[in-house]
């Protein structure tokens, strides 16, 4: 179980940080296939596709080797690059400390923040990050650079690290609307905000923080959860640890069982109705499995894809 993460172990996404595509404009079985095109400018044109010629195409985009091939017209369809600032928002709350199988929450927030800084940095723009706890927040302001992805990395490992099962928590809803309205000044329009968290205690203002920023933004709630939120064990003892104490908590009785199930429930379908509801796309990231694997499986094989054309 890893309960805290390393240097070594974000600096090494950089590596990872592949196969997937941050931009509006996704395969159709990506998570983010039909959000709505970005108002930002672009600083050049991206080769997305080959497509059929239909009538009305400008024959100038007519990709002729492929025509003398195929013996029928396509058209190469280009989308614009875009020069964008992406804002990192990660929540290091007590509440993130928990896992019940291969990583804590806290760690796959840190790990989906550090694959998406040095996706974007691969990508050519500005990358920033908002890093919030319990008691206090860091902002790290977007710029184009590795010395920025590196302390965005190191903001990430010192608030990591300073989680305990003793810490002192602070009510949720509270905490995290007040992480999202401080990052709604600093992005007031043409980011990509991409905010990893449980979003435990989240509530209607909440809800109204991610309409306002979407509406001049791109926003992604990446949603770390445990197995455990959807699955309990069966009946009997669990055994629950911070480290260095262990306590057992029972599980044979049926209606404690239901209820917790229950209240889990209605929490992962409120956060989930957001991609319904506001059109924020949702994200769930399971601690159980390998998170570059989830992010690629989520966002589509773009680069993959657009390699074989």
């Amino acid at each position: 179980m890893a309960a805290y993460t390393d240097i070594e172990s974000l600096i090494a996404m950089e590596y990872k940080a592949r196969g997937f595509s941050l931009l509006p404009s996704q395969p159709v079985h990506s998570l983010l296939a039909g959000r709505r095109g970005s108002r930002m400018r672009g600083r050049g044109l991206n080769f997305e596709e080959l497509r059929n010629y239909v009538l009305g195409d400008d024959i100038r985009v007519i990709d002729w080797h492929v025509t003398a091939r195929m013996r029928k017209p396509f058209v190469r369809v280009y989308t614009e690059e875009r020069d964008r600032s992406t804002l990192l928002v990660v929540d290091q709350r007590v509440n993130m400390f928990f896992g019940s199988r291969v990583s804590m929450k806290s760690v796959v927030a840190t790990e989906v923040a550090a694959l998406a800084a040095w996706r974007v940095f691969q990508q050519g723009d500005r990358v920033g990050a908002f890093i919030f706890n319990d008691k206090a927040s860091e902002e790290v302001r977007p710029r184009r650079s590795r010395s920025t992805v590196l302390r965005i990395l190191e903001i990430l490992v010192r608030q990591n690290r300073q989680l305990h099962a003793t810490y002192e928590a602070q009510p949720g809803g509270p905490r995290l609307n007040e992480a999202l309205h401080k990052v709604s000044q600093l992005s007031r329009r043409d980011h990509l905000i991409i905010i990893a968290s449980d979003f435990d205690g989240a509530d209607d203002t909440t809800r109204e923080y991610l309409l306002r920023l979407s509406q001049r933004n791109d926003v992604i709630a990446v949603l770390t959860y445990d197995p455990l939120a959807v699955h309990l064990p069966p009946a009997g003892q669990l055994v629950v640890s911070d480290g260095e104490l262990q306590v057992e908590m029972p599980f044979g009785d049926e209606k404690m069982r239901k209820s917790i199930l229950d209240a889990s429930d209605r929490r992962m379908r409120h956060i989930l109705s957001w991609q319904r509801e506001i059109r924020v796309p949702v994200m769930p990231i399971s601690t159980a499995e390998d998170v570059p694997s989830q992010v690629r499986h989520l966002l589509g094989q773009v680069a993959g894809l657009r390699a074989k054309r």
